[in-house]
């Protein structure tokens, strides 16, 4: 089932990286804009308009892209995930389904790390 929106966690990225990455897979993004400690821009992919919100630093080293659409070529995070990290060669980390509020704390430190040691499900607490 396609997720309504993709949040990833990518360590240690380069922003034009991650630029460069979503305008080859997603189409031109417009440029950057800063609101407070968050960036945002919009994506116009062949499907429609595609909201872009990028955390610096979101936990630790780990900056946070949420794609805020069901119209990516990923119906879900994880296939996101390992997008990014073919694409940028670098480790991410995504939730391995979808989440919600309801949820017990213990299945939202539930999450999929994917790094040239392969793909694994961890524990990470993020608070």
């Amino acid at each position: 089932m396609r997720q309504p929106d993709i949040e990833i966690y990518v360590k240690d990225a380069d922003h034009n990286a991650i630029t460069d990455w979503l305008s080859a897979a997603l189409g031109p993004c417009s440029a950057w804009r800063q609101q407070g400690q968050t960036y945002k821009c919009t994506i116009a992919s062949s499907e429609g308009a595609i909201p872009v919100t990028w955390l610096p630093k979101a936990v630790g080293k780990w900056n946070s892209l949420f794609l805020e659409s069901d119209i990516t070529p990923w119906d879900d995070d994880l296939a996101c995930a390992r997008a990014a990290f073919t694409a940028l060669n670098v480790e991410v980390r995504c939730a391995p389904g979808g989440w919600s509020e309801e949820e017990a704390e213990e299945q939202a430190d539930r999450w999929i790390r994917i790094s040239t040691d392969g793909e694994e499900e961890i524990t990470w607490h993020t608070n």
